[in-house]
């Protein structure tokens, strides 16, 4: 017990900067005495129970709730418009841009069908700890992360058969799931839903006013919103756990929480880990994709439908790009690595300071290190070749997972690949059928630019460039391969699916040839990052994390995993550069910064409607809740369990939140209720959603 004290202690003297507000919290485990303690506010579980039933999971990376009792889901616009798989993409057309446009479903039966969309409930938890740790046990770095695979296949298997035959909750998907770095595991039982279809979105201008150069930024004036619908069996799913919503929205101080499914936070890595993303994959990542953006703005200086085609992949990769270069921003801060330099000595003197515990870590931080230094000698070629940035093509990673997924299938579940499991397939699968848009222009740009840089970077030498460009050109081959290809048909698609590995074996088609012919390479890469990187950083953060887990047990979070995690904090701005920064925007000066060039255009829709609109009412607002990205189109609560807000962006100080929490300056930004209302019954004419909105039948 003297050990757990001590380390305990200079741990906490390490983060005596960490506040109360932050924590991305699990459902089980969420600090209700702090709360009442900082904030005065009784979180019960039944509180809980509703908020966790209320919130959904956008597969697709983004975080919804359920806002009525027929399955009406409010998320962001950007989650449902970003990417050229999007649903708004999905549903566009060159006479039809649902993106630029919006859309509005006055019946149900004028719903859309968002094809390769997957939203997630969570039902039930089990911790599977001790079962995961005992298959481990004893073995060897590689050998323990091999076992570790499967047993947490099988036990997601063992759970899906189970709930098939329970009749309370019938057939659930299950995840398990690694929390504390390893120091528990976690199986997640989701109810899904996998028939989404679009109800509401604004026009782009509009949901992301001031495109590229606000975001990030505030104040703010974006109506980010969307609205889906679940079905089951062609109706609209019965969903008796939802949020009402306040359209007055909460008041400078208040008490607000915030529900969803952060898709991932690094608080916990080693410093040999922040040191290899510092210096080789964030720089990596921002020189190929930074050129990438320069060919998309390019390609859609074409002509108008170039323009449509390419602004949902745009909008996409500038967001991404911004993230990336002030999380390298944060690893450059002196701050944070003197935070993080303290956390580690730390730790390392507590460890080195008990017998028991210092044979238990043993050397995990210098296998780290090896690790890392491993890992950056393999960065590119695991890049380029497994990760697939040499092939960037829709028609390309649908190929790959063909010859993947045929072949995995064949394996007993537990020795496949993860993203193979029987608990994976059913994603795949919708995907393969869904009937999404192919834009060749695009797949040929995309593609030669890829295939460009994975030469550049591994040498026209290398016997795998020499194998796939044989004579040809970036330019060519990927015209060759783009025109040849039958893969933008999901019947073709399904056929060497169902077919399996003789069917793709005998496959002319060139995407499948090139899939083949990279595949082996592939695997091999894979089996040496795995047995070389993953396995001992695996082993190594894991003891790591026991040291700290035996002695801060459960008094901390674990990092964000897109698992369910609930925060806490309050309406407030902050100050910037002496200024301070008001919590909320106004409508009036949205309208004043209209330009009518982008991105500060306001749609005709509201013009048309201005001398009808409140111009008093609250656009968009802060709060300090600590959220990351998955939280997009999370519900902001009052202690109430009222939805008062929408969440969709953080200010450019909340990107450093991947690594650290500033308590002074990391906000949060969200829609606030009262321009939904205005902008629905004014706006849009959207009385029916109005009226669901506000818990009458349609």
């Amino acid at each position: 017990m003297k050990f757990v004290a001590r380390i305990a202690a200079l741990l906490l003297a390490a983060a005596a900067t960490v506040q109360a507000d932050e924590g991305m919290w699990t459902v089980d485990n969420f600090p209700k005495t702090a709360v009442k303690e900082k904030l005065g506010v009784d979180v019960t579980d039944a509180w809980l129970d509703q908020v966790r039933l209320s919130t959904t999971r956008l597969e697709s990376g983004c975080t919804g709730s359920f806002v009525s009792k027929d399955g009406l889901i409010l998320t962001n616009h950007h989650c449902v418009a970003l990417g050229a798989n999007s649903c708004l993409a999905q549903n566009s057309s060159a006479d039809r841009d649902l993106v630029a446009n919006g859309f509005v479903a006055r019946t149900r039966d004028q719903e859309l069908p968002c094809k390769t969309q997957q939203v997630s409930v969570l039902v039930g938890m089990e911790d599977i700890t001790s079962t995961v740790n005992a298959a481990t046990q004893g073995l060897s770095e590689t050998k323990a992360n091999e076992a570790r695979k499967k047993e947490l296949t099988k036990l997601e298997q063992a759970c899906e058969d189970a709930s098939k035959k329970d009749k309370k909750t019938g057939p659930l998907s299950c995840s398990a799931d690694p929390l504390y770095n390893g120091g528990q595991y976690m199986m997640h039982k989701y109810k899904r839903y996998d028939d989404v279809r679009l109800v509401f979105a604004p026009e782009e201008s509009i949901a992301a006013f001031g495109g590229d150069v606000d975001n990030f930024q505030y104040p703010r004036w974006c109506l980010d919103l969307s609205m889906l619908r679940v079905y089951e069996n062609g109706k609209p799913a019965s969903t008796p756990n939802f949020l009402r919503l306040n359209f007055n929205g909460p008041q400078p101080g208040d008490a607000v929480f915030v529900s969803g499914h952060p898709g991932g936070t690094e608080r916990s890595l080693t410093l040999a880990e922040l040191t290899t993303l510092r210096n080789s994959l964030l720089p990596f990542w921002l020189l190929r994709n930074s050129e990438l953006r320069g060919r998309y703005i390019q390609f859609g200086k074409q002509d108008a439908e170039s323009h449509r085609i390419i602004q949902s992949s745009l909008d996409s990769i500038e967001n991404t790009i911004k993230v990336r270069r002030k999380e390298l921003d944060a690893l450059l801060d002196d701050r944070l690595m003197q935070r993080k330099t303290e956390e580690e000595k730390a730790l390392r003197t507590a460890i080195a300071g008990d017998p028991e515990l210092r044979q238990t870590v043993g050397s995990a931080f210098e296998e780290m290190d090896k690790a890392q230094a491993r890992y950056r000698d393999m960065l590119v070629a695991h890049t380029f070749i497994e990760g697939a940035a040499g092939f960037n093509s829709d028609l390309y990673r649908k190929a790959f997972a063909l010859v993947r997924a045929t072949a995995e299938k064949q394996k007993p579940n537990e020795e496949r690949l993860r993203e193979y499991t029987n608990a994976a397939l059913p994603r795949l699968e919708q995907s393969l059928k869904a009937k999404t848009p192919v834009y060749p222009a695009l797949e040929k740009m995309t593609l030669s630019y890829s295939l460009e840089r994975m030469r550049e970077w591994l040498g026209p030498d290398t016997q795998l460039v020499r194998d796939v460009f044989g004579n040809e050109s970036a330019d060519s081959l990927a015209a060759t391969l783009v025109d040849g290809s039958k893969l933008a048909d999901p019947a073709e698609r399904m056929r060497l699916y169902e077919g399996g590995p003789a069917a793709v074996q005998a496959s002319s088609d060139p995407m499948i040839v090139l899939a083949r012919k990279v595949d082996s390479q592939a695997r091999a890469l894979r089996k040496q990052y795995e047995d070389e990187v993953e396995a001992p950083t695996d082993l190594a953060a894991e003891k790591i994390a026991r040291a700290r887990f035996k002695s801060l047990g459960k008094s901390r979070y674990p990092d964000a995993n897109f698992t369910l995690r609930i925060n806490y904090g309050t309406v407030q701005g902050w100050t910037e550069k002496g200024q301070p920064v008001e919590p909320f925007t106004q409508l009036s000066r949205a309208f004043e910064r209209t330009t009518g060039q982008e991105p500060f255009v306001m749609p005709a829709s509201w013009q048309k409607a201005k001398s009808q609109l409140d111009l008093g009412t609250r656009f968009n607002l802060s709060t300090n809740n600590d959220i990351t990205g998955g939280n997009s189109g999370s519900p902001l609560l009052n202690s109430r369990g009222e939805l008062v807000g929408l969440m969709f962006d953080g200010n450019i100080h909340s990107i450093s939140g991947s690594y650290w929490f500033d308590t002074e300056k990391n906000r949060a930004v969200a829609v606030h209720p009262a321009i939904i209302r205005e902008a629905l019954t004014k706006v849009y004419g959207a009385e029916a959603i109005v009226s669901e909105l506000a818990g009458k039948s349609r």
